[in-house]
């Protein structure tokens, strides 16, 4: 079987999926290697239907099933410094080397070399797959074939998603929330400033706001959360705006972004510096000049992975890697959409988070060996 999933990382690593493209040749491949084995499929596309989520099912039209979950989108290698073609996998040692083996294509491919013994098993439970377009750019993917799952009416029990956590147990990480603030006011000579609407200047005050809210957010903790640190943080990334010194800009843009160890914090966030800008800012940049205004794009969107402490996922990977302990991750996955919906989840992969998304990404074979172990280990509990 080890042979197998080394063969099935080199084909998916050559079917280049970055997220900026289509996923639909990966996506095809494993469409139709999974219908061979016995699986049901379904497909949920994005609006453009250039990229496809996949939900297979193999053994009984039962609720209580348990999802193996994973993303086929990869990272770009654009100003890389690769030492060979990052889309032509490679072994050297115990490493194959090439862009996804690691995060997460090494994974995937566990889970399809073993579909073939689920499909021979009497399975009482179902076992599904879950494979998702732009998990990289806010796991947009996720949620609509997350809302599909929901309109079924079907109900899986658990999901293990294969993030690289190094085998690891992994029970939660923080939100990740991504935006983009754009003012618009009104150009002018610095001569006579208040003839003008000055958006650099109407950004400063809104950076302000949030420098307020990402103080107050550490005062919010209700309790200490075992994150590092414990309480939700709030960046500003960046600041554009204005062409010369003596010009009003008339434009300004703001990136910041903020990561909830909670989903009351993610709310209080918006709510807090929307009325700010809705109540404050833009009145008086309207008594001004009535087209002036700000608008915010949320860019991405993770839901934070709160810890439970009696998770029925966390237990069964425990028991399936022989692991006693249980650990957080600075990076998001798909796992906090999946509680959302009342699954029990937990994150446990091949590969370390350090060895992605660089150039000469690799996975260890011992890795995909210890993975394959534990998936191996679902088929008699899903036959009991």
């Amino acid at each position: 079987m080890l042979k197998s999933t080394i063969e099935l990382t080199r084909k998916l690593v050559e079917m280049p999926s970055i997220s900026t493209n289509s996923n639909l040749e990966v996506n095809k491949f494993i469409d139709e290697y999974l219908r061979i084995h016995g699986a049901k499929t379904e497909l949920t596309t994005d609006p453009s239907g250039g990229k496809a989520n996949i939900f297979a099912t193999i053994g009984p039209d039962v609720d209580g099933g348990i999802v193996l979950s994973g993303h086929t989108d990869v990272v770009p290698v654009e100003g890389q410094k690769w030492t060979s073609d990052p889309f032509v996998m490679r072994q050297e040692g115990d490493h194959l080397i090439g862009r996804g083996t690691c995060d997460m294509k090494g994974f995937i491919a566990c889970t399809l070399a073993i579909a073939p013994e689920f499909a021979k098993a009497d399975l009482k439970r179902p076992i599904h797959f879950a494979f998702t377009y732009d998990e990289e750019i806010g796991c947009h993917g996720a949620k609509v074939m997350l809302g599909a799952l929901k309109k079924s009416g079907r109900k899986p029990a658990i999901v293990l998603i294969g993030e690289p956590t190094g085998m690891k147990v992994i029970e939660g990480h923080k939100g990740c929330c991504e935006n983009t603030t754009r003012f618009m006011g009104l150009e002018g000579h610095s001569s006579m400033p208040s003839s003008g609407v000055n958006a650099v200047e109407y950004a400063a005050q809104y950076i302000g706001e949030l420098m307020d809210i990402a103080e107050a957010l550490q005062k919010r903790t209700p309790h200490p959360y075992p994150f590092n640190p414990p309480w939700t943080t709030l960046t500003v990334g960046s600041v554009r705006g204005g062409i010369a010194h003596n010009v009003i800009p008339n434009s300004c843009k703001v990136d910041w972004s903020f990561r909830p160890v909670c989903r009351e914090d993610k709310e209080y966030v918006r709510n807090r510096i929307d009325r700010y800008g809705d109540e404050v800012l833009v009145p008086k940049m309207q008594a001004v000049y009535p087209e002036a205004g700000m608008e915010t794009e949320v860019v991405g969107d993770v839901v934070g992975f709160e810890p439970h402490p009696r998770s029925d996922a966390v237990a069964m990977a425990q028991e399936l890697t022989g692991e006693n302990s249980v650990g957080l991750v600075p990076f998001g996955t798909e796992a906090g959409l999946f509680q959302e919906m009342d699954i029990s989840a937990v994150v446990c992969g091949p590969g370390y988070i350090g060895q992605a998304h660089k150039p000469d990404e690799f996975v260890d074979i011992g890795q995909l060996e210890a993975c394959l172990t534990m998936l191996g280990k679902l088929i008699p509990k899903l036959s009991a």
